[in-house]
C-alpha cells in the first residue's frame, strides 16, 4: 500500500508494563490501562540473574495473555548488557545474559527480545560493531531454530551508544552472520535525539526513505513511542509524555496513520507512577490521533 493512502489496520497500542509479583501480572496490567499490546522485562532488569521459570508460571502467562486480550508481547533486554564490550568478561557475561533472555522469551511465546545494540566504551565505532556481530553471531549460533527475534532498537547516540542511525544500524545488520534474523525497533525520542526530525512532513518521509534505502521497512518489527524532553540532536536519551515535549503531537499523527506500520506493536516508555494512570492518559492521546487521521 502507498505511504499516501489509509489503511484499516489499526496499530496495536500499549506499553512498557512492570513485572512485579512475576511476569504472569504483566498482561492483567496491560488490560487495566487498556493495552492492545504490551512490554515486560523477563526478568528483573537490575540483576544478571533470575530464577528459571516453572511451567505453572509459563503456563499462567500464557494463559493471561490470551484472557487480557493482548495480541502481542514482546521484550526488551536488561540495560546491564552491553553485547560490544570490549573487555572480554563483560562481553561474556552479556552474551550468557542475552541467550537466558531469548530462552525466556522463547518459553513464554514473545517473538521479539528488543536489545540496545551495544556500547564501544572507548574502542571505537569499527571496533564496537565488529564486537557487537559477533555477541549476535555468538548469540544465533546458541540458539538455532528459536522463533523469537533479536529485535536491535535504534538509540539516541547517548555516550558510545551505537546504533544511533540507519546508515550505523545497516553496518550492524551487514556485520552479522544470520543478518536475516534481525529485526529493528525504532524509538521516537531515539530517532529525534539522534537528528532525525519526524515533526515535519520533509523530516518524516526524508527519515523513514533512509530506512527503506539502508534497512528496509519489511524488517521493523516493533515502536517505542515517547516524546523527548531534549531538542533535536541532543544526543540524549530523555523521555517526555506524548504531545508535552520537543517533538509535540505531529509526528505521532503521522506515525500512527502510516499505512506501513498498521497491525505492529508500538509501546509507551513514557514516565510513570504506580497507579498507571500516565499509560490511560497518553493511549487516550494516541488513539485520538489515529481517529483525526481516519476522518
Amino acid at each position: 500500500m502507498a505511504p499516501g493512502r489509509k489503511s484499516s489496520i489499526r496499530p496495536l497500542l500499549g506499553a512498557h508494563m512492570p513485572i512485579a509479583g512475576g511476569v504472569a501480572e504483566a498482561p492483567a496490567r496491560g488490560h487495566q490501562v487498556g493495552c492492545q499490546c504490551i512490554q515486560i522485562f523477563t526478568k528483573s532488569a537490575r540483576q544478571w540473574a533470575g530464577k528459571p521459570y516453572t511451567e505453572e508460571e509459563v503456563k499462567t502467562f500464557r494463559q493471561r495473555q490470551k484472557e487480557a486480550g493482548i495480541a502481542i508481547v514482546v521484550a526488551h533486554d536488561s540495560y546491564l548488557l552491553n553485547l560490544g564490550a570490549p573487555d572480554t568478561r563483560l562481553r561474556k557475561r552479556s552474551v550468557a545474559g542475552f541467550i537466558d533472555e531469548l530462552e525466556r522469551c522463547e518459553m513464554l511465546g514473545i517473538p521479539n527480545l528488543i536489545a540496545h545494540p551495544g556500547s564501544h566504551v572507548g574502542s571505537g565505532e569499527a571496533a564496537g560493531i565488529r564486537t557487537i556481530a559477533r555477541s549476535i553471531d555468538e548469540v544465533h549460533a546458541a540458539c538455532p531454530g528459536y522463533k523469537v527475534r533479536i529485535t536491535l532498537e535504534l538509540t539516541a547516540g547517548q555516550g558510545t551508544n551505537l546504533g544511533c542511525s540507519f546508515d550505523q544500524m545497516r553496518r550492524i545488520f551487514d556485520s552479522v552472520k544470520r543478518s536475516e534474523l534481525l529485526r529493528l525497533c525504532i524509538d521516537t525520542e531515539h530517532a529525534f535525539a539522534a537528528g532525525y526530525d519526524l515533526r515535519t512532513q520533509e523530516g518524516y518521509e526524508r527519515a523513514f526513505g533512509e530506512l527503506a534505502d539502508m534497512i528496509g521497512i519489511e524488517r521493523v518489527a516493533a515502536f517505542h513511542l515517547n516524546d523527548s524532553k531534549k531538542p533535536l540532536g541532543s544526543r540524549v536519551d530523555r523521555h517526555e509524555h506524548i504531545g508535552k515535549g520537543q517533538m509535540g503531537l505531529e509526528p505521532f499523527r503521522r506515525l500512527l496513520n502510516d499505512p506501513r506500520f498498521g497491525g505492529l506493536p508500538m509501546c509507551l516508555e513514557t514516565p510513570k507512577g504506580p497507579d498507571l494512570k500516565e499509560d490511560v492518559e497518553n493511549l487516550a492521546t494516541l488513539r485520538a490521533l489515529f481517529a483525526c487521521g481516519h476522518q
